[in-house]
């Protein structure tokens, strides 16, 4: 009897000692009101070594509350206008929370100002190792709009529920983790148990993984328990129609509504079951009975590439897009739900494994697909090496895209430090690509089999990067501490080349040259015809290795042929063993744009149409070599043919790109440009302009300033017109010195440019700030403040003068369909400088110096008032104050807008006979507008 008493003691300890948190709730859903009422009790077991004062809860669904919070600011800095734009009920909270504890005493909490999306619960009493405490919460939960995250309620669809309740946070390393909801997907729960009775209306129907119990129906609700262990979050669908479709496969229930792109439910099934079966052998068994793999989620986290495709181009059969999109959103399920890594310090392992994970799927499955499926196919996109690229090289493209721009980062950068398009693809794919680079330098299945180890060990504890690593050095016949500080911990570019090269007849000597000092292993191989005839990889013990391999007839050797290695550049990696000329790389031309093909010297082709109203419209052929990667030499020339004037025009220019991978200045653009086209219909001008523009930014790669030096010499040769006299005639040259510190994000933005322009007959200085301001009501204000002063100045005209309203463009840097029009249609276009004024005054010109403001408020949508306000000083006059004022109609920011004049010193503009022709107008024709609208959300 006493060793039975003694064995219960001891389980009833261990019980105690390794308790789970338990989380028991009920929740009535009102799906008129969007709103959760929960009564909640939380057991608390402190598992650590440490007394706690303070439990911290996880409160994600409150980072919607407010356009203050952390996610509001994300959203604002990635350009997103959704959520500020939001009305007060589209937003989410967590409301009236009360907490007391076991005794029945009320506690208190609080919210972080910092850390505002967790809550502290001060405890009465401390709480020891192995001890537990009972929390009693309620609360109200405001569920948001699905439109923000893809997570909360849609009218049509019901409710996707993603952290919607008050859970403890994960504790390690003696603190709390605690981190706001930034739209990330990496909240740090604790692992806990939880019991849930859930109160739905009586029309909807429930999906979720975790277990399902029906179990009370009424006339207008039902009541519902789910339940599961060992978990730190789970899905939760309440949906008025069902959309989820249940298979099984390998002991595991899937329920998905993954667009189907109408494959058959026998075809899905198949797709399912290869996918389930193939992640199970390749990673290990889900610990769970059921995974949701929703649209939802495969809409947060696409297959970028797939998805941009249009959908009529269809280059991919039905059943492998299907495919790719459950491959991608299961796994990401999958690793998710079971391995509990710290996914904002450590996410590059999920990453790492669900990439490396589909990389095998497809040379498993599909060895032979494209990068653009059956687009490869067509003859007329043979040329092009985008549509000759394997399907998994695309990965290693994506990667390149941020390295070449300097963009890229570390993959251990915690995931709130990342630049989006680094979050979301760059970074992503170079963690899966490493993991393959490693697995092809080792040879014996290390790779695969540390990933099933972690699996299997570590499921359903916590994770770190140090588990990862030890167990992958574990399982290494080598030494790979090179792996994790140069390919894991840092942004350090890989570049070799060959150095020198000499052949027999059955043998190759070679040196090859580290250009970045980064030392890591790479394959070498040998080709003939094409065709692979040796591998081997180069592992450099010395700095200087001389290498001797077997010959085997190659007739080229290049190295890291198949991209293992995450190479910065691919152009200088092979040898050619006949001829005299080992790099002489055959041009090939190609239509519109391409990916950079390291064999061939590309040269890009398209017709390009531009047009003013001397030339006419100019019809052109641009030769270019920017491929889809930034290179470090461009060029690009467009020869043109003017019909008005039917003579040849055109524009070109060489640039040399230099990126500092570790400085604040970042990147270094020497450049030599010219262009030659009509200012007039009988006079041409031609500009020549060297250059050199120094990027620079701040540490924080996310951080939205820039801060950009631009130094050029202007040289203009003007040709006189007998059609529009001038009273300036000479040729001039110009040197131009300025400075752009600029911080733009959906809420605000700061802009300041300074400048300098010297020439033999003037000098000026030039200051210019901008400011805008979205304020909580949606109303908009735009502020721009323009001061310059000529040094001095010798000239006898008003050419190089201050303008007010519309400057003259003695750079020629300004796109004017008209340039020296002063009536009529094309006058009345509008470009943004200097003066910045709408209304056309009596004295335009300033001599001396210049100063004016101006000012726009939005009052409804897209129409807003504006006003500007000058004063002007020309020589052996006195200084006079001027202004103007009307409706703006900002149709498409810097591509379409209509200025209205109202009143100005002019007097009434609006009662003038010929208003029509005060109307001043913006109309970009370039398609680089619509793109920097993009790029700005991603970099």
């Amino acid at each position: 009897m006493k060793l039975f008493v003694k064995i219960l003691f001891f389980l009833l300890f261990s019980l105690k000692q390794y308790g789970q948190h338990h989380s028991k709730m009920f929740v009535e859903v009102n799906i008129d009101e969007k709103t959760l009422n929960i009564q909640q009790e939380i057991t608390y077991y402190n598992q650590s070594s440490d007394t706690l004062n303070v439990i911290v809860l996880n409160d994600w669904n409150h980072a919607y509350s407010n356009v203050n919070s952390p996610l509001a600011r994300r959203f604002s800095d990635e350009f997103y206008r959704g959520f500020h734009l939001a009305k007060e009920e589209e937003r989410g909270s967590t409301q009236n929370i009360t907490i007391i504890d076991q005794n029945k005493l009320f506690l208190a909490w609080n919210r972080n100002t910092d850390v505002p999306d967790v809550i502290h619960v001060r405890l009465r009493d401390k709480l020891l190792p192995n001890e537990k405490i009972n929390m009693q919460l309620t609360y109200v939960v405001k569920v948001p709009s699905d439109a923000f995250t893809k997570y909360g309620y849609n009218n049509e669809k019901g409710l996707n529920l993603k952290n919607w309740f008050l859970t403890p946070a994960r504790y390690d390393n003696h603190n709390f983790i605690k981190y706001n909801n930034e739209n990330l997907d990496d909240i740090a729960n604790a692992v806990s148990n939880y019991e849930i009775e859930l109160k739905i209306p009586v029309n909807h129907f429930l999906t979720t993984d975790l277990n399902t119990e029906h179990f009370k129906s009424y006339s207008d609700y039902s009541l519902n328990k789910i339940s599961g262990s060992n978990r730190t979050d789970f899905s939760l669908f309440i949906e008025p129609l069902p959309s989820f479709e249940n298979y099984e496969s390998n002991g595991l229930t899937v329920l998905t509504n993954i667009k189907d792109n109408k494959i058959s439910t026998i075809q899905k099934s198949q797709v399912i079951d290869c996918v389930v079966q193939f992640a199970a052998a390749r990673i290990g068994q889900y610990p769970f009975e059921k995974i949701v793999v929703s649209e939802s989620d495969y809409e947060r986290n696409p297959f970028y590439g797939l998805n941009q495709l249009p959908s009529f181009i269809s280059p991919f059969s039905d059943n492998f897009t299907y495919e790719i999109k459950f491959l991608k959103t299961f796994l990401n399920a999958y690793l998710k739900n079971s391995l509990f890594i710290d996914h904002r310090k450590d996410a590059w392992i999920h990453d790492a494994i669900q990439v490396y994970t589909m990389m095998k799927y497809i040379e498993l499955n599909h060895p032979n697909s494209k990068m653009l499926g059956s687009a490869s196919s067509f003859k007329l996109l043979k040329s092009f090496n985008l549509t000759n690229l394997d399907f998994n090289e695309q990965y290693s493209y994506f990667y390149m895209l941020m390295a070449r721009k300097n963009l890229d980062q570390p993959l251990n950068t915690p995931k709130d430090a990342l630049i989006k398009f680094n979050e979301q693809i760059a970074s992503k794919y170079r963690a899966g690509l490493s993991l393959r680079f490693l697995d092809n330098y080792l040879e014996n299945n290390s790779v695969s089999n540390s990933i099933h180890e972690l699996y299997s060990s570590k499921k359903g504890k916590n994770i770190s990067n140090k588990d990862f690593e030890n167990i992958l050095k574990k399982n290494s016949n080598t030494d790979i501490n090179w792996f994790f500080s140069t390919i894991i911990n840092s942004r350090k570019a890989i570049d070799y080349k060959f150095d020198y090269v000499s052949k027999t007849q059955d043998s190759i000597s070679f040196s090859v040259k580290n250009k970045t000092g980064v030392t890591v292993p790479i394959p070498v191989y040998g080709i003939k015809n094409g065709e692979i005839v040796f591998k081997k990889w180069l592992d450099f013990q010395k700095k200087d290795s001389l290498f001797t391999v077997e010959r085997k007839d190659a007739d080229k050797i290049v190295l890291n042929y198949k991209n293992e290695v995450p190479e910065y550049n691919l152009r200088n990696n092979w040898k050619s063993l006949k001829g005299f000329f080992p790099n002489n790389r055959p041009v090939k031309f190609v239509f519109m744009k391409d990916l950079e093909d390291p064999y061939y010297n590309q040269v890009l082709y398209v017709p390009t149409v531009e047009f003013n109203i001397y030339d006419g419209l100019i019809l052109g052929m641009r030769l270019h070599n920017k491929t889809i990667l930034d290179k470090p030499f461009i060029f690009d020339i467009t020869p043109a043919y003017s019909t008005n004037t039917q003579t040849i025009s055109g524009s070109g220019s060489i640039a040399i790109n230099h990126n500092y991978r570790n400085s604040t200045l970042f990147n270094a653009r020497y450049a030599l440009s010219g262009s030659y086209f009509h200012y007039a219909p009988d006079a041409t001008y031609f500009k020549f302009n060297p250059s050199v523009q120094l990027r620079i930014r701040d540490e924080d790669f996310r951080d939205n300033r820039k801060e950009l030096i631009y130094l050029r010499q202007v040289l203009v040769n003007r040709q006189e017109s007998e059609i529009i006299k001038s009273d300036f005639n000479e040729n001039y040259s110009i040197f131009n010195a300025k400075y752009y510190n600029t911080k733009t994000e959906v809420t605000n933005h700061f802009s300041f440019m300074s400048e300098i322009q010297v020439a033999s007959k003037f000098s000026k200085a030039i200051a210019e700030v901008s400011y805008r301001k979205l304020f909580e009501n949606n109303r908009q204000i735009n502020l721009r403040w323009y001061a310059g002063t000529f040094i001095h100045n010798n000239t006898n005209s008003n050419f190089f003068s201050f303008s007010l309203d519309r400057p003259t463009d003695y750079m020629f840097d300004y796109n004017y369909y008209g340039r020296s029009e002063d009536s009529g249609f094309f006058s009345q276009q509008l470009i943004i400088a200097e003066g910045g004024f709408k209304s056309k005054l009596e004295t335009p010109f300033a001599n001396q110096w210049m100063t004016t403001l101006n000012g726009g408020y939005a009052i409804w949508n897209w129409i807003e008032v504006y006003g500007d306000l000058g004063y002007l000083k020309n020589k052996h006059h006195m200084d006079r104050f001027v202004f103007d004022s009307g409706i703006r109609l900002n149709l498409v920011t810097d591509y379409f807008e209509v200025y209205l004049p109202v009143y100005s010193s002019n007097g009434w503009e609006i009662n003038d006979n010929k208003y029509n022709e005060k109307i001043r107008f913006i109309i970009t024709l370039s398609p680089k507008i619509f793109l920097n609208l993009f790029n700005r959300k991603w970099f």
